[in-house]
């Protein structure tokens, strides 16, 4: 098995309004069986309070020697104002925790939403898994 695609110096496709974006978390495995790894990364844009919503990317190499890594895959799009915790690459699968909300009018220091998720390569995509966790009243 190679090494895997470095999540840093890629272009994600990810709006920050100019402001810059942060690698959050990295991890690295062969997804699809082709004995080469990939590398999922989760990233959100830098702000200065809050917790901006998530982004998570599946990277391969570039298709040239020496070229960054790119985007293959969007697992969670920042668009669906998910924060991602308990991230995870084992046995072929991406696992982790989304953590969101149930409508506008909750703040947005307090996800009110849990749910643990999979993603697993079938079929030449990557298919979602996954239990939502009864919320709190």
């Amino acid at each position: 098995m190679g090494t895997a695609p470095q999540a840093a110096g890629v272009t994600y496709p990810l709006d920050c309004g100019g402001a810059p974006h942060k690698v959050a978390a990295r991890a690295s495995g062969d997804l699809d069986g082709d004995g080469k790894p990939e590398t999922v990364a989760v990233v959100h844009c830098e702000a200065g309070s809050g917790t901006p919503p998530s982004g998570v990317y599946v990277l391969t190499r570039g298709r040239q020697p020496g070229a960054p890594a790119r985007v293959v895959a969007t697992l969670v799009a920042p668009e669906d104002l998910k924060t991602v915790t308990g991230f995870s690459v084992r046995d072929g699968a991406v696992r982790a925790t989304l953590l969101g909300y149930s409508s506008p009018d909750v703040p947005s220091c307090c996800p009110d939403e849990k749910e643990q998720v999979s993603w697993y390569w079938k079929g030449g995509s990557f298919v979602r898994t996954g239990q939502a966790e009864a919320r709190s009243a």
